[in-house]
């Protein structure tokens, strides 16, 4: 099953992460071909898109409140919710701030 994980940041962190804990949670995920790929986004070229009366809206920036919550994305390729969660687990931004895990909709 492909999960969608969401890594956002939190006002309330348990502990401070460096650069080198997510390489090696990226780098072990990637040598078992869990890891399907992520990223890191960028606030500062976001724009937000709505479409109304037929005009088309756009907006500099994020959604409002996502600006500086949305920090980046990984897709995982897991068994089931549970190894997802655990692979998200030993994510150092599960310390540092929140993940989301979403399931893709079954493709069959």
């Amino acid at each position: 099953m492909r999960f969608m994980m969401f890594v956002l940041a939190d006002p309330e962190p348990d502990s401070p992460t460096d650069d080198t804990d997510v390489d090696r949670w990226v780098d072990d995920l990637d040598t078992r071909g869990q890891r399907l790929m992520g990223d890191v986004l960028d606030p500062g070229d976001a724009r937000s898109l709505r479409v109304r009366a037929g005009e088309r809206l756009v907006t500099a920036g994020a959604t409002p409140g996502v600006t500086d919550t949305l920090w980046g994305f990984d897709i995982l390729d897991c068994a089931d919710l549970d190894e997802a969660l655990d692979i998200a687990a030993r994510h150092p931004m599960a310390r540092n701030g929140r993940l989301e895990i979403r399931p893709f909709p079954d493709a069959g």
